[in-house]
């Protein structure tokens, strides 16, 4: 079994690859990458495997998602390495098209999402970002169809996208979030995790030590406004440059001022040096 991987890099392939178990109605899971993969990556991996029969990993990097002055070129690229862990994890399809056979000459269409896609997060400070990220994944789900497809609640936003897409959509597939995986500092597992410094890498967990303290006082009452102001302090004496902290309904990601207005997550996003960490929890 340890050897069956099989690599597909064209549409008509990984159709006659998905061919048997569409056959035998078998479920099919998709968990999209854009590889350099981490144990983030490989918790989605199992999380499939155990809810479906078949996992299909792609490994794309996308990019329409890159803005010119983003990291697309250096970007962690590890194909082999990669490979090597999804063999040892028993995945035996990987989807891996060259840009040219996802975008191909010609190519014309775009995906323009709103509602989560515009709730002035991510959206802020990368307006281009999840129109690539619609778009691709939309085309990975039609290129798959998958039952089910699995993606890291580490970005949460990209995540509350993804489901309102397939909803607005009719696709028929279930969205399926999975908890962030976290180093033993709680630093969340990230691929540009691999661009911190070492000086940089031991102030890094301080996101989610913020993130969980803001928390537990927001559900001891603290009024929301208060504590996110006190902890944008800490975030900018620490060393970081901020780009949001925020708290917001757990479903549409509109503004809360308080937990009674529904399901609350915080979501923070600053710049440590070079590197660019984001982070989320529940509250």
């Amino acid at each position: 079994m340890a050897n069956r991987l099989k690599v597909v890099r064209t549409v008509a392939s990984l159709r006659r690859a998905l061919e048997p178990y569409r056959r035998r109605r078998d479920h099919i899971a998709l968990v999209p990458t854009m590889g350099a993969l981490h144990r983030g990556h490989m918790a989605l991996v199992q999380e499939a495997q155990r809810r479906a029969r078949h996992v299909v990993v792609s490994i794309f990097v996308n990019p329409t998602q890159f803005a010119p002055h983003e990291d697309f070129d250096s970007y962690p690229r590890r194909f082999a390495t990669d490979i090597k862990a999804l063999r040892e994890a028993k995945i035996h399809l990987v989807w891996a098209p060259s840009v040219e056979a996802m975008y191909p000459d010609g190519f014309a269409t775009r995906i323009a999402p709103e509602g989560p896609a515009k709730a002035g997060l991510e959206d802020e400070f990368r307006p281009h970002f999840f129109g690539g990220v619609a778009m691709v994944v939309a085309k990975l789900f039609t290129q798959v169809s998958p039952d089910l497809a699995f993606f890291g609640q580490k970005d949460y936003q990209q995540l509350r996208v993804v489901t309102q897409m397939a909803k607005d959509l009719d696709l028929p597939v279930k969205i399926i979030g999975v908890p962030t995986v976290r180093e033993p500092d709680g630093l969340a597992l990230s691929s540009r995790n691999a661009y911190l410094s070492a000086a940089e890498r031991t102030v890094a967990p301080m996101l989610y030590r913020v993130l969980k303290g803001c928390a537990t006082r927001i559900k001891n009452g603290e009024i929301v406004d208060r504590v996110l102001n006190v902890a944008r302090i800490e975030i900018d004496v620490a060393g970081f440059m901020l780009d949001y902290l925020e708290a917001r309904h757990a479903l549409t990601l509109a503004p809360i001022s308080s937990p009674k207005d529904g399901p609350v997550r915080l979501l923070v996003a600053a710049k440590l040096g070079k590197t660019r960490l984001i982070d989320n929890i529940a509250v």
